[in-house]
C-alpha cells in the first residue's frame, strides 16, 4: 500500500499526515520501564501513533511494556500496532503453528484483540510461502490481525508472494519493512523500491538514522558507544561516511535544524516511503525526532545528499 491510500480502511496504512514511526526495539533492553513510558507519552502527545516492534525484541519485553502502555493510556484505539514474528525461541519460524501461536503471544503481551499490522520477519524460505500466507489469511478472517507486512524480504520474494497471494486468493504483503538511510541506499534502490512499484506497496524505513552515524556525533570509532545497538555506526566511519556528514552539515545550516532532523526529511522524500521508524529511548530524543516529522528539503539539498550518498 502506498502512503497515500485511504486510511480508514481495516487494512490501510497509518495516515501519511505524521509521517514517523517509534520503533520499539530499544524498550527493555536499552530503555527500562520509566523511560519506555516517558518515550511513548512522548510520541503520542506529538500526535505519533504508529508503534512498531517484534516479538523478540528482549525476548518479548518490548511487546510488554508497550502493551502495558497502551492499557494504562486507554490508547488503544489512537495508535497503531504493528508487530513482527518469526523469530521468537518459542515460535522461531513462519510455519502455521508458529504464525499463530507467535500471534496469539502477541497480543497477549500487546494486550490487544487486534495487530494492526503483522509483519513476516526475515525470509524462512523452508517454509512454503502459500502455507505462510494462508495462516495469515485465517488470523485476517478471524479479525486478529488486520494488514499483513513483510521485513527484510528481497524484491523477488516479495513478487513471488505478491503472484501467489493473487493466484491462490491470499492476502497480499500491504508494506514492507527495511533498513534504509542515506548510508544504506543500494540494496533498498537497486532491488526492493522496483518491486514495491510494480506491487504498488510501501516501505517502512528502518535505521533511518544509520544506528545514529547520521546525527553526526560519531567521528571517530571510539565514539561509537560498546553496544551491539550501535555496532554498525562504526562501520560508516570513514570517507564515504564523512563524505555524507559534510552534505548534511550544509543542509542542516541552510534548514536551522540537526543532522538527523535532513537525514530523516531526505529518507520521508523517497518513493514509496510510508514512514521512518526511529529508535528513542527518552523523551527528549523523541522531541528531537518529532519536530523534524514537517520538515522538507529543497530539490538542491536533495540533490546534494544523493551525490554525497551514491
Amino acid at each position: 500500500m502506498t502512503p497515500n491510500d485511504d486510511a480508514s480502511s481495516n487494512t490501510a496504512m497509518p495516515p501519511s499526515r505524521f509521517r514517523l514511526a517509534i520503533d520499539g526495539n530499544v524498550f527493555g533492553w536499552a530503555s527500562g520501564v520509566s523511560a519506555t513510558a516517558e518515550a511513548l507519552d512522548a510520541f503520542h502527545a506529538a500526535g505519533g501513533r504508529l508503534i512498531s516492534t517484534a516479538d523478540h525484541y528482549a525476548g518479548g519485553r518490548s511487546e510488554i511494556m508497550i502493551g502495558n502502555w497502551v492499557r494504562s493510556r486507554k490508547a488503544r484505539s489512537r495508535v497503531f500496532l504493528a508487530t513482527k514474528i518469526g523469530r521468537h525461541p518459542d515460535a522461531p519460524g513462519l510455519s502455521a503453528d508458529d504464525i499463530v501461536t507467535a500471534t496469539e503471544a502477541s497480543l497477549e503481551r500487546l494486550q490487544t484483540d487486534h495487530l494492526d499490522l503483522l509483519s513476516f520477519d526475515g525470509d524462512h524460505p523452508h517454509t512454503p510461502l502459500e502455507e505462510s500466507l494462508a495462516a495469515a489469511a485465517e488470523l485476517i478472517a478471524s479479525g486478529k490481525v488486520r494488514a499483513l507486512a513483510a521485513s527484510s524480504y528481497s524484491g523477488a520474494r516479495l513478487r513471488d508472494a505478491g503472484r501467489l497471494a493473487d493466484e491462490n486468493g491470499l492476502p497480499r504483503f500491504r508494506a514492507v519493512f527495511s533498513p534504509y538511510s542515506l548510508m544504506t541506499r543500494r540494496p533498498v534502490e537497486s532491488d526492493l523500491l522496483p518491486a514495491v512499484r510494480t506491487l504498488n506497496i510501501g516501505i517502512f524505513a528502518r535505521l533511518p538514522l544509520a544506528n545514529g552515524f547520521l546525527t553526526g556525533e560519531y567521528r571517530v570509532r571510539s565514539d561509537v558507544p560498546e553496544s551491539t545497538m550501535f555496532a554498525d555506526a562504526a562501520a560508516h566511519v570513514g570517507r564515504d561516511g564523512f563524505r555524507v556528514l559534510k552534505a548534511l552539515e550544509q543542509v542542516s545550516a541552510e534548514q536551522n535544524t540537526s543532522l538527523a532532523a535532513c537525514a530523516l526529511a531526505w529518507v520521508r522524500s523517497k518513493p514509496n516511503v510510508i514512514a521512518p521508524v526511529v529508535r528513542a529511548a527518552s523523551a527528549e530524543q523523541v522531541a528531537e525526532l518529532v519536530a523534524s516529522a514537517d520538515l522538507v528539503l529543497e530539490p538542491h539539498q536533495l540533490m546534494a545528499l544523493d551525490r554525497a550518498s551514491e
